[in-house]
């Protein structure tokens, strides 16, 4: 019997041991005397954030406004005098050039006046002849008293009254012919012809209210955007105080069009206006793009993207970095050179991209956190992680909307 409780005591003491070794192991480290367990634990106990150290930046801002495009000349056709409709000249939708006949007007009656008035001027120049020889003969008789004074000066004065006769016979002629030439109705400016309101045998009456056809310059093309007089103030501020400072591109416009695609041309910026809409608190702005292709069309819709400024010292924190409590005010975790949280209130005005321009509350060399917020607090101690030099360069160099 005694030998059959130590042989069987021998096989399960190995076992035994075996689960208490796993029971101390399991039971936690004060049971182990391990060097360094204390410190292992207390870092451990860190949590680790990713944070990226703030520097100034160069931004371009723009802004994308909504506008219209509008030709850059546009002209109406009206007759300039009366008569029935012969023939029409061009092709409606067509290009014409300046002077090129549209539309021609029956020229009889016209043609006829000028005739008169060309005859009229040729009796008035025949009657100067006899005029002139019979004043410069009474001018010799009076010398020797053979005719009257009186008699001088009335030849004197018929030959002026003769001159002057053909000077308004003169006139008369160019007026028929000024007439004439109008029953051709000429284009005014070079463009694209739009629809025509009359057919060849209809009558028009000079300076009618319905214009015939109207013609517009497509090439180049203007657009017309608007801005609140609030943003332009602060933007005027903004350069007067060296925050922003004109940049050499900036009157560089680029179009987005209708369908989400950029137009391939840039224009340029060349007009604002002086004077404020009272009803919306809107100012217009005014560009000019070149259109060889005639893709943009009148009342087209289009976004604008404008360039504003540039900022030499840009402070860039990523959205995602910067926290709002429920008053809307904004702040960052930053990490102080003992690794420890510090909460920081900021003021931001726009984004550049996917980052936040920071005006006040962080200084070029902080360390913001951008990764791990949720797991910090102010006052507590960190390990620091650096965000890769990929992710920390700037997403863009536009500048979005204004912070609200």
């Amino acid at each position: 019997m005694s030998k059959v409780w130590s042989k069987t005591a021998a096989v399960r003491l190995p076992v035994i041991l075996a689960g208490v070794f796993v029971l101390i192991s399991l039971g936690g480290c004060d049971m182990l005397p391990w060097v360094g367990k204390e410190k292992a634990a207390q870092s451990m106990a860190k949590p680790e954030v990713q944070v990226m150290a703030m520097q100034p930046q160069r931004v371009v801002f723009t802004t994308e406004i909504a506008g219209r495009t509008a030709p850059f000349r546009i002209a109406e056709v009206r007759p300039q005098v009366s008569g029935i409709i012969q023939s029409r000249n061009f092709e409606e939708g067509a290009d014409v050039t300046e002077g090129s006949t549209l539309y021609q007007i029956d020229p009889a009656t016209y043609q006829a006046e000028y005739d008169s008035a060309k005859a009229a001027l040729a009796r008035a120049e025949a009657n100067i002849l006899p005029l002139r020889l019979k004043r410069n003969r009474f001018k010799d008789l009076i010398s020797v008293s053979a005719v009257s004074k009186q008699e001088y000066e009335d030849a004197d004065a018929a030959l002026k009254q003769a001159v002057a006769d053909v000077a308004v016979q003169k006139a008369a002629v160019k007026t028929a012919a000024i007439r004439l030439d109008y029953t051709r109705v000429n284009a005014p400016i070079s463009g694209r012809a739009g629809l025509s309101t009359v057919t060849a045998g209809a009558l028009v009456t000079a300076n009618q209210g319905e214009a015939l056809t109207t013609i517009q310059q497509l090439d180049p093309m203007y657009v017309d955007v608007t801005q609140s007089s609030t943003e332009m103030l602060r933007l005027r501020r903004a350069m007067a105080s060296g925050q922003l400072k004109a940049d050499a591109g900036q009157a560089v416009v680029r179009l987005t069009l209708e369908d989400g695609t950029p137009y391939a041309h840039e224009g340029r910026l060349q007009f604002t206006d002086v004077t404020v809409d009272r009803s919306t608190g809107m100012v217009t702005l005014r560009a000019i793009f070149p259109n060889p292709d005639k893709e943009l069309l009148p009342n087209m819709y289009v976004r604008a993207e404008l360039v504003e400024g540039v900022s030499e010292t840009a402070m860039l924190a990523p959205q995602r970095a910067v926290m709002r409590d429920a008053n809307g005010n904004a702040s960052v975790y930053v990490v102080t050179a003992d690794n420890k949280i510090e909460q920081h209130p900021i003021k931001v005005s726009r984004t550049s991209g996917d980052k936040w321009i920071v005006t006040s509350g962080i200084e070029p060399g902080d360390r913001i956190v951008v990764e791990g917020l949720q797991r910090i607090r102010p006052g507590a101690a960190v390990r620091v992680v650096e965000m890769p030099a990929e992710q920390a360069a700037p997403s863009g160099q536009s500048g979005g909307a204004a912070a609200r």
